[in-house]
């Protein structure tokens, strides 16, 4: 009877494995929006609705600008796959590549992981910007869950997939390709901290350099295509704007 316990067991677990293995997306996608069902149920009232009826407001424009930012992935998505692969191999295998390099790329990469973004939010709540730590908190889950949704529907396959000459760096990314995570959400933290912190040209300068060289370590460690990149920093520039446009609208409201 055991013997048979022990065979169904590892039958059961065999088959979830597989499974789990097979949905890697769809369980992506239903623990980001676990975590954002969450952050919105720890979130104050005051604050809910704070960012509810910004919402409610602007969200004519917020269509106009999740419209835009799909028309343009279209027409980023229609260029053609031998150019992409072109550049994507210009920047990932030729040249000299040190380990030191390869290091610092692999670090430098890790600024736009929502994991990142999340961390500056906690940084944020400890200094007493809870308004500006919540929208940056929703900003990315909402993000992180539109990307995903993206990645679904498009299914673009890693470029390690298609070219074997690949040079991967700091192991292999997860997930499919289009648009880039990272890209999007280091151009949403980017947006959202000029626009919440009212910078001068050249420090808003200086984190959109910051975002430019995330996406293009994403190249380099062999994550993703160029179309990729700019899909995400368009993605991501949009939200931020999105997310800033209903922070004016209430901090207009609030005078």
């Amino acid at each position: 009877m055991r013997n048979i316990n022990n065979q169904s067991y590892i039958k059961i677990k065999s088959k979830l494995g597989v499974w789990i293995k097979n949905h890697k997306a769809i369980i992506r996608l239903g623990l980001i929006t676990l975590s954002l069902m969450l952050i919105l149920l720890l979130i104050p009232d005051r604050i809910r609705v704070y960012f509810w009826q910004g919402l409610i407001k602007q969200k004519i424009l917020a269509i106009m600008l999740i419209c835009f930012s799909a028309l343009s992935i279209s027409l980023i998505v229609s260029a053609g796959q031998r150019l992409d692969s072109w550049f994507f191999l210009l920047l990932n295998i030729r040249g000299h590549r040190p380990p030191w390099l390869d290091k610092l790329m692999v670090g430098f990469t890790n600024l736009g992981h929502a994991f990142a973004t999340l961390g500056f939010a906690l940084l944020l709540l400890l200094t007493g910007k809870q308004i500006f730590a919540y929208k940056l908190i929703l900003g990315s889950l909402t993000l992180w869950l539109l990307v995903e949704l993206l990645k679904l529907i498009v299914y673009r396959s890693r470029p390690f997939v298609r070219l074997t000459q690949t040079r991967i760096v700091g192991g292999k990314a997860i997930g499919r390709s289009f648009p880039s995570g990272h890209t999007s959400q280091v151009f949403f933290t980017a947006v959202i901290f000029i626009q919440g912190f009212h910078m001068p040209l050249f420090a808003a300068l200086g984190l959109y350099a910051i975002a430019f060289l995330v996406g293009i370590t994403r190249i380099y460690v062999g994550a993703h295509y160029p179309r990729d990149i700019m899909a995400g920093a368009i993605l991501g520039s949009a939200w931020g704007i999105f997310w800033g446009l209903v922070d004016h609208f209430f901090s207009i409201s609030l005078i």
